[in-house]
This record gives structure tokens, C-alpha cells and sequence, in this order.
């Protein structure tokens, strides 16, 4: 089970972008996610016909390494560090260490 998952509201806690929330939009791979509106870049993109796509700069989100991001905690109000905890029925949860506040519902 990962700490950070697809669709999560995360907090970037270190580098240019520091401070910004967004969600994650795909988890890359297990060291790497893309967040929305986060490490934006601008690409020189070729246009492609079969495609429909045109050419010309585009802007687009980059990986970030998964440990320059937090799972945002909304009674905290910031980034909180997540544990696991298994419930009576046997249910694997994510948890916030600061409260211990289930994350999954």
C-alpha cells in the first residue's frame, strides 16, 4: 500500500514550488508523482496530425520526487506525515500521525 496515491491533496514542503497544494494526478512511478499545477514547464512541441495535437510551447506539470511532497491534512491546516493502521475488521488504512485521523473513508 502506498502513502501517496492518485487523486490525493498533497503540499509541496521543499523546493521552487514550496507551499503549493494541489492533487495528484498519476503516480509515475514508486519515487515519482505529477501533481496538478506543480514544477509546470514549458515544452517546444512538433506538431502531430494523426493525433490532432498542435504545435508550438506548451505547459506542462513534471514529476516531482515523492518525498518533496506531503499529504495534506485539512484540520491541521499543512502537510502531515501518514501511517497505516488496521482497523477491527481487518481494513488496511492510511492514518495521519499528527492525529491519528483516518485518511481513507
Amino acid at each position: 500500500m502506498q502513502k501517496i496515491r492518485k487523486n490525493d491533496d498533497v503540499i509541496v514542503i521543499t523546493g521552487r514550488d514550496k507551499g503549493k497544494r494541489g492533487t495528484v494526478l498519476r503516480v509515475v512511478d514508486e519515487d515519482h508523482v505529477l501533481v496538478e499545477n506543480v514544477n509546470m514547464v514549458k515544452k517546444h512541441q512538433k506538431p502531430n496530425p494523426q493525433k490532432g495535437e498542435a504545435g508550438g510551447i506548451v505547459e506542462k506539470p513534471m514529476p516531482l520526487q515523492i518525498s518533496n511532497v506531503a499529504l495534506y491534512n485539512p484540520q491541521k491546516g499543512s502537510g502531515d506525515r501518514v501511517g497505516f493502521k488496521i482497523l477491527e475488521d481487518g481494513r488496511k488504512v492510511r492514518v495521519f500521525k499528527s492525529n491519528g485521523e483516518v485518511v481513507d473513508v
